[in-house]
């Protein structure tokens, strides 16, 4: 696996994707500036040796050139972050580029344009790829939350460098950390699934029964099992045409020597508002007119005692409505054993959206091993499926 190691950029551009698609407010400052943080270390470490870094992103889906979309708009969060003035170009493709990086010197950084305000970047076109490939001496990958496309920039443009490209500082502690999980674990090793439903976990739960010993499935999804083996669950949410599935994989798990952790009991509320009436029952006797959401105190308990003696533990989807105060005790105790367990030497892996959001909300996100920055990505690779962006490298 090639990295920012195996290259000298001294005099060298390199031409790196990253993934600076943030969110922005009505004023169109930057509201979360993870994603950009996430890429300083790739970026520093080009420019101390004597490199320039030509910067390529998309923001958003936009329809041709809209303004709104615009990279212009992140270039202070950017330059405040890296910590050194960032030129921009208003477009990513073209004379005004070409020019803009000819006079780019060493240690210094220029962001091209939206790269989605041509259609071409995600039909993953070749010319369009082209282009871009004449940019940069060295082409690095450094945005995982765009590996599982095949897009002009994040997989085409690969092909243009044939030895002089490789992934930068972010993409390769994502690829380690997720095979750290999958085939270089300490055991024991637990995954925890929670989130809505089952469906879009289906291929995740295959590809990892085999490679963990515990397995906790909480949120909504949980509820699906529950009736699958005869509970009542009131009106909680439910993924009816899964119950086969659900009882297969739990059959699954069992052939497999793995043990499966289903909340026992749940807070209801009779309503879908943080200002719900709410009452703790068996998750197996969720009266009608009541729906769970959230882990009860005594899930909570089992949940706390099985993070502990694992040493390997990986944390997709929720445990509860945790953007509801009233409904988010179950997500945060999850948060404090996986704490605590981290203290006591184990890896713990948390990726998903909702899990990442939930870890930054409650302070986690410092206190567990790796927090993953891709989403789609992250699934993906839990699911077995090769990365077209991670391939393109290692081709």
């Amino acid at each position: 696996m090639k990295t920012l190691k195996d290259f000298n950029f001294e005099n060298k551009k390199a031409i790196i994707r990253v993934d600076f698609n943030v969110p922005l407010n009505d004023k169109f400052e930057v509201t979360d500036t993870t994603r950009i943080q996430a890429a300083k270390s790739t970026i520093i470490d080009i420019l101390e040796q004597g490199g320039s870094c030509v910067l390529m992103s998309h923001l958003g889906r936009p329809k041709g050139f809209q303004d709104e979309f615009s990279l212009k708009h992140i270039v202070k969060s950017v330059t405040d972050i890296i910590g050194c003035k960032v030129k921009f170009v208003e477009d990513c493709v073209g004379s005004k580029v070409e020019d803009a990086v000819a006079n780019l010197e060493s240690g210094e950084i220029l962001l091209l344009e939206n790269l989605r305000f041509y259609a071409e970047e995600t039909k993953g076109d070749v010319a369009f790829a082209e282009k871009l490939s004449k940019f940069g001496d060295i082409y690095v990958n450094d945005a995982f939350g765009t590996a599982h496309r095949a897009h002009a920039s994040t997989t085409i443009i690969a092909q243009f460098f044939e030895e002089n490209k490789c992934f930068g500082n972010l993409l390769a502690r994502e690829i380690e950390s997720i095979d750290k999980v999958l085939n270089n674990s300490e055991k024991p090793v637990l995954a925890i699934l929670g989130g809505a439903k089952v469906s879009s976990k289906i291929t995740v739960i295959e590809n990892i029964l085999d490679k963990v010993d515990h397995l906790i499935i909480g949120g909504g999804m949980s509820f699906t099992f529950i009736k699958a083996k005869g509970g009542k669950i009131g009106n909680s949410i439910c993924e009816d045409d899964k119950q086969d599935l659900a009882l297969d994989i739990l059959k699954q798990a069992k052939e497999k020597g793995v043990e499966v952790h289903i909340p026992v009991d749940v807070v209801a509320a009779d309503d879908f508002s943080n200002d719900a009436n709410t009452q703790v029952c068996d998750i197996d006797s969720i009266p009608d007119g009541w729906e769970g959401v959230d882990a009860g105190p005594k899930s909570r308990e089992i949940f706390d005692e099985v993070v502990n003696k694992c040493k390997t533990i990986l944390w997709n989807g929720p445990l509860g409505v945790f953007e509801m105060e009233s409904f988010a005790a179950g997500t945060i105790a999850l948060g404090h054993s996986i704490d605590k367990a981290t203290k006591n030497g184990a890896f713990s892996l948390v990726g998903g959206g909702d899990s990442v959001a939930a870890v930054k909300q409650f302070g986690f996100a410092d206190k567990v091993s790796y927090v993953s920055t891709g989403g789609g990505a992250m699934l993906e690779m839990l699911e077995g499926k090769s990365l077209p962006g991670i391939e393109a490298i290692l081709k």
